[in-house]
């Protein structure tokens, strides 16, 4: 049998040879700080529940669109995959996804999928195998049966990887039964949610009518009034907070922000009622609500996290037939400087307010996020996401953002993820990637070793919980 790669010492240091010995060096210093997780998609059913996971396709295939995409490119089926379809209709059983899935295991050669589920397998269940078409029975045979013992739980995964906070993302509409339970249980300030109001501030849903009658419904504020819809959002904001929640997110297709008059923000808000809205509409609406959104910020300190650049769902095909968040989304191009001009003109200057900025288009990277957050003190700059957490992605990232807004304006590293057990492995690759850049700095008599290593623990760790205001 063939083994992965992944347990190679040297693996994913960036350093030049010269710096390779001081990365190496570096790196035990960071490698068991504890995990600092602010921004993910895990389900909060696992931690409330601590049951065990149904099966290793529902653990590593299903619920991670990285994943996805590459196999659906290929031109294989999400029924064969496994994928659960809208209308209920039957899909491929978890062992015979997860036969296909290893079938094709050689597509994800060179990207960060392999690097994460090669981790994954080794560090969960001590499987040092190639996946492929030959282990694929006794690899999901030895997941199936760790699956079922306690050590596998969601709850014990965290102690293993020393997760020390992990926070979900719920809509506004959403009734956050899970950390109802978790609050009863104790869990919860370990697992947090995070407040994330897309459904109420994005016209472009379908259903933005009646979801925001259900917002008026849910927090007994009249939505129809300006002041109405701004108060739910308030009351809803303390909500969340009850359950741990201390940063808001929200994914909008671009950066752009608004500050209308308050008679053209209502007149705005009775044509989203209407349903009689068009796309420039849609735009001025989530623009304007992303000022709002810093301004309630300003009022009650939680973090507002602002993902800009992805044209989302650009499958309609799949959209319509099995639902969001699979593999289609897209990155964009993104102008933060005009785009954000309006919000930061309004509250800006605010010693409350921050804002941690995201982005997919990386030529925004040198020219505009680093500048800005090297001047703005409500700023910071978020790791590099989705399609650039990745090795490549972060040495990128790295040479084009510190040279401006220093290291201490970044918001040191989250995951992003949907799938649990990638967690520790996409710590891991950011931890020996800061190594190497920092290692490389040290070389070239940049950097003093004691520094970078100071500077090491803190983008591994540190950076994150003051970013988030995690105490």
């Amino acid at each position: 049998m063939t083994h992965s790669a992944h347990l190679h010492p040297d693996r994913l240091f960036s350093a030049s040879q010269p710096a390779q010995s001081i990365a190496r060096e570096l790196y035990p210093a960071v490698a068991d700080l504890p995990l600092i997780c602010p921004h993910g998609h895990t389900d909060p059913s696992w931690f409330a529940n601590n049951g065990r996971f149904s099966d290793p396709a529902a653990l590593f295939l299903t619920p991670d669109h990285y994943v996805l995409r590459m196999l659906r490119s290929r031109g294989l089926d999400y029924d064969a995959l496994g994928v659960p379809r809208k209308d209920g209709k039957p899909v491929a059983d978890g062992r015979t996804a997860w036969r296909l899935f290893a079938a094709n295991y050689h597509l994800f050669a060179g990207t960060p999928s392999k690097t994460w589920t090669d981790h994954s397998l080794h560090w969960a269940f001590g499987i040092t195998d190639e996946l492929s078409s030959a282990t694929a029975d006794a690899i999901y045979d030895k997941i199936d049966a760790a699956l079922a013992t306690p050590d596998l739980l969601p709850l014990a995964l965290l102690d293993r990887a020393k997760v020390e906070v992990i926070t979900t993302t719920e809509f506004a509409l959403d009734p956050l039964v899970h950390h109802q339970k978790m609050a009863e249980t104790g869990i919860l300030g370990r697992v947090r949610t995070t407040y994330r109001p897309d459904d109420v501030t994005d016209p472009s849903r379908p259903a933005i009518v009646d979801n925001l009658k259900k917002f008026a419904e849910l927090t007994g504020e009249d939505v129809t009034n300006w002041a109405g819809l701004i108060n739910a959002h308030r009351a809803r904001r303390e909500y969340f907070r009850r359950y741990g929640a201390l940063a808001t997110d929200h994914g909008v297709p671009s950066a752009n922000t608004a500050d209308l008059p308050l008679i053209e923000k209502q007149a705005l808000l009775d044509k989203i009622l209407s349903g009689k809205h068009d796309a420039a509409d849609a735009e001025l609406f989530r623009a304007q609500m992303m000022t709002e959104m810093a301004l309630l910020s300003v009022e009650d300190g939680m973090v507002m996290q602002l993902h800009a650049g992805s044209r989302r769902n650009t499958d309609p095909l799949l959209f319509a037939t099995r639902g969001a968040d699979l593999g289609a989304d897209i990155p964009g191009t993104t102008d933060y400087v005009n785009g954000m001009r309006a919000l930061l003109a309004c509250c800006g200057n605010e010693p409350n307010l921050r804002l941690i900025m995201f982005v997919l288009d990386e030529t925004t990277y040198a020219r505009e996020l680093a500048p800005m957050a090297g001047y703005w003190p409500s700023l910071m700059i978020g790791p590099p996401w989705w399609f650039h957490d990745s090795p490549q992605g972060i040495r990128r990232y790295l040479d084009q953002v510190v040279e401006t807004a220093g290291f201490y304006n970044l918001a040191g590293f989250n995951d992003d993820t949907r799938a649990l057990l990638s967690i520790p492995a996409r710590h891991d690759v950011w931890r020996r990637e800061v190594c190497g850049f920092l290692a490389t700095w040290v070389a070239e008599n940049r950097l003093s070793k004691s520094t970078a290593e100071e500077l090491a623990k803190h983008l591994s760790y540190q950076a994150a919980k003051d970013a988030y205001k995690i105490s």
